[in-house]
């Protein structure tokens, strides 16, 4: 009887921590999404280029005046596997990009924040093998 409570407690333990994880993650790609349409549309209203990129402490937009948007990430261990770098503005077209946002915790699931050019950035699943 103890052993298979112990069993039961350890596997929700698990699940929780996978879940953790996932929630950490869906909340970090919301967020990016949120503050790339702001960095877009404040590189629109003053007709000055906006870069993204990840830094080692967390990530920067140029062209805005410094502490207009945040900087760092909500969880530690977040970070972007290959592109680092995303074109905000101040075009109305700003071409395709993605960005592939990861969590240390479970490197094997991966959350693309895109655009095709036009239409506003948005969250999709690329899950790694």
């Amino acid at each position: 009887m103890v052993l298979t409570i112990m069993a039961m407690a350890t596997a929700g333990v698990a699940l929780v921590l996978r879940d953790n994880a996932d929630a950490a993650l869906e909340r970090e790609a919301q967020r990016l999404v949120a503050l790339f349409e702001s960095a877009r549309a404040q590189s629109r209203a003053s007709g000055v280029a906006v870069r993204w990129h990840t830094t080692p402490e967390g990530f920067r937009f140029e062209g805005l005046p410094p502490g207009s948007l945040p900087a760092r990430w909500l969880t530690e261990g977040m970070g972007v596997r290959g592109n680092t770098s995303v074109q905000l503005g101040p075009e109305p077209i700003v071409g395709a990009q993605a960005v592939d946002l990861v969590n240390s915790q479970q490197p094997q699931r991966t959350l693309r924040i895109a655009t095709n050019g036009l239409r506003p950035f948005a969250v999709q699943a690329t899950d790694q093998p």
